[in-house]
C-alpha cells in the first residue's frame, strides 16, 4: 500500500474495511476504482474503454465506445460493483467535450450480469439532453423506456426498493423530478455502476462523475433513536457543490461544528463530543466532565472560546438542560433552571444563549443570560419553534417554525419583535445557519413524507442555500440523512464550505 493510497483514509476506515469487506465506502483501499470493484466493456465493443478514480477530488472519469444500449443487446463501458438489497445511487454527471453522436449516453445502470443481453435498468442521460428510465425485463428482450419531462439534467439518482426502481434527476440547484418501474425481474444480487456509451462503434466518448455515492438505506425494521446506521463526515464547497468524505464509521456521528480557526470539526457521538482534526483525519474526545449524555445541539460561541451543550441530566429526570464550558474542555456550567431546554445559539457578544424550551405544552424560543437567571420568552405560538441562531452582526435571530403549516424559516429581532417568514415553499425547512460573512443561509429540507414538526433520521433530504437578503433557495447537496446532518452551525470560517453528516448502512 503506497503513501498516496493512505492519504485520505483514516485509521477507523481501514479497520472498517477489514471488518466489513463488502461495505460501501467512498474511500477504499482500491485507489484505481474507488468504491467500485471492476470496469468492463460490455458487448462486442471495438474500442476498449477505461475508468479512473481521482482520490484527491473523489471523482471518476470513464471513457468508452459501443454501438448502443437498446433493442436486445448492449455495447458500452461499465464501472461496476456487485451488491445485494436496497440502495441509493447518486452522482453529478457531465460529458467531456462536444461529442459526435446526439445519443451518446451516461448514467447509472443496474444489471443482472455482464452479458450484453442481460436484464437491466438504466437512469440515462443522452447527449442531446433526452432523459429516460430504460429497462429490459427479460434476457434478450427489447429495451423499454419512460421518458422524463426534463432536458439535460446533471444530477442523477437511481433507487432500489425491492422490485421497484426510482429514477430521480435534476439540474444542480433544483429539486428532483422522478419516474419509476415497479415490476423489475432483476435478482437481489446484481451489478450496479456508472456507464458510458458512444452510440458509435468507431468513437470513444468521455464523462466525469462527481459526488458519487452508493448509500445503503436503513432497514424497515430499524427502531428510531434506538438503532443506528453508519455515518459519513463530509465537507462541501457551497459554490461548486463538490463534496468530500473525510471520515466514515459504522455507527452514528452527528452535527459537526467548524471551529473559527478552521482546524477542527466538533461532532457528537453516543452522548459525547469529539474534536476531529482536519490535518490528521483523527478524532479525539472533548472533555465535557459529567455531561456524558449530550444531544446534537452543541454550538461554539462566535469567538470559539466557549461551547454550549444540551445534556440530558439525571437530576432533571433525563430531560435536556443547557450548559456551557470552555471549548477546550472542562466542567460544564449550568444555565437553564427549567427543562426541557435545547440549546441552539449564542449572541455574538457571548452575553446570551438562545434555545427551544418545552413550557406549557408547547415549544418556543427563549433567551437567557450566560449567568442564568430568568429566561425571556421570544416566541409564543402553538406550532413548534426551533433551531434559533443569531446573525454574526447580532441584528436578527433566524429560526424554523410550523406556524404557517409546513416547517419554514423565519427571523426576528433579538427581543422577539418583527417576526417574519423567510421561506415560502411546500417543503419542510429546518435549522437555518448563517454564514460567518453574513451573506448566506444554509438549511436542511425534508420532503413531504415527513411531518412538519418532525426531523427524523435516514431520509432523502436536500441541503439548500439562499442569500440572507432573500430569494429562491438553491439545492447544494442531495443526500441520505436527516436528524444529525446539520443541526448546528457548520460553516467554515471563510464562508466557502460547510460540514455535515450523511448516512449509509455499513453493517
Amino acid at each position: 500500500m503506497t503513501k498516496k493510497t493512505l492519504h485520505h483514509i483514516s485509521l477507523p476506515l481501514i479497520i472498517l474495511a477489514m471488518l466489513y469487506p463488502n461495505s460501501i465506502s467512498a474511500q477504499t483501499l482500491n485507489k484505481q476504482l474507488g468504491i467500485f470493484e471492476g470496469h468492463s466493456d460490455v458487448g462486442n465493443v471495438q474500442l476498449p474503454g477505461s475508468a479512473t478514480y481521482d482520490a484527491e477530488k473523489q471523482e471518476y472519469t470513464i471513457q468508452g465506445s459501443g454501438t448502443n444500449i437498446w433493442f436486445g443487446s448492449d455495447e458500452f463501458h461499465y464501472l461496476w460493483k456487485k451488491i445485494k438489497g436496497d440502495f441509493i445511487l447518486t452522482a453529478q454527471v457531465e460529458f467531456v467535450g462536444k461529442g459526435v453522436e446526439a445519443h451518446r449516453k451516461i448514467g447509472w445502470m443496474v444489471r443482472q450480469s455482464l452479458e450484453p443481453n442481460a436484464p437491466q435498468i438504466s437512469a440515462m442521460i443522452h447527449g442531446d439532453e433526452l432523459t429516460s428510465l430504460q429497462y429490459r425485463h427479460k434476457t434478450g428482450a427489447d429495451m423499454e423506456e419512460k421518458r422524463m419531462n426534463i432536458q439535460g439534467p446533471d444530477v442523477v439518482q437511481l433507487v432500489r426498493k425491492g422490485n421497484t426502481y426510482i429514477m430521480s434527476v435534476t439540474h444542480w440547484g433544483e429539486t428532483f423530478v422522478s419516474e419509476q418501474v415497479t415490476d423489475s425481474t432483476i435478482a437481489d444480487e446484481a451489478y450496479i455502476g456508472l456507464f458510458i456509451c458512444a452510440h458509435n462503434p468507431k468513437v470513444s466518448e468521455k464523462a466525469v462523475f462527481k459526488n458519487v455515492r452508493i448509500e445503503i438505506p436503513a432497514s424497515a425494521s430499524l427502531v428510531p433513536y434506538t438503532d443506528y446506521i453508519g455515518s459519513n463526515l463530509e465537507t462541501m464547497d457551497v459554490a461548486t457543490g463538490a463534496r468530500k468524505i473525510l471520515y466514515q464509521v459504522p455507527y452514528s456521528i452527528q452535527a459537526p461544528n467548524w471551529t473559527p480557526d478552521g482546524k477542527t470539526l466538533i461532532f457528537n457521538s453516543k452522548g459525547l463530543l469529539y474534536n476531529f482534526d482536519l490535518a490528521t483525519g483523527k478524532p479525539s474526545l472533548l472533555n465535557t466532565g459529567f455531561a456524558n449524555n449530550n444531544n446534537n445541539d452543541h454550538v461554539l460561541s462566535f469567538d470559539g472560546k466557549l461551547i454550549g451543550i444540551s445534556h440530558h441530566s439525571a437530576d432533571d429526570k433525563g430531560q435536556s438542560v443547557v450548559y456551557y464550558l470552555p471549548a477546550t474542555g472542562g466542567k460544564p456550567t449550568r444555565v437553564t433552571s427549567l427543562s426541557p431546554s435545547y440549546f441552539h445559539g449564542w449572541s455574538p457578544d457571548k452575553e446570551f444563549l438562545i434555545y427551544t424550551g418545552g413550557r406549557n405544552n408547547q415549544f418556543d424560543i427563549y433567551k437567557i443570560s450566560v449567568e442564568g437567571g430568568k429566561e425571556v420568552q421570544l416566541t409564543n405560538t402553538k406550532g413548534l419553534d426551533d433551531g434559533s441562531e443569531f446573525t454574526p452582526d447580532g441584528k436578527y435571530i433566524y429560526f424554523n417554525s410550523t406556524r404557517a403549516g409546513n416547517m419554514q424559516i423565519w427571523r426576528m429581532k433579538p427581543d422577539g419583535s418583527e417576526q417574519e417568514q423567510v421561506t415560502f415553499d411546500t417543503l419542510n425547512n429546518w435549522f437555518p445557519h448563517v454564514s460567518p460573512d453574513g451573506k448566506s443561509i444554509v438549511f436542511i429540507t425534508f420532503l413531504n413524507d415527513v411531518k412538519p414538526d418532525d426531523h427524523p433520521f435516514y431520509k432523502h433530504v436536500y441541503l439548500r442555500m439562499m442569500p440572507i437578503s432573500g430569494g429562491e433557495p438553491k439545492v447544494i447537496a442531495y443526500l441520505y440523512g436527516g436528524q444529525g446532518t446539520i443541526n448546528v452551525p457548520s460553516w467554515s470560517p471563510d464562508s466557502k464550505s460547510i460540514a455535515f453528516v450523511s448516512n449509509t448502512d455499513l453493517k
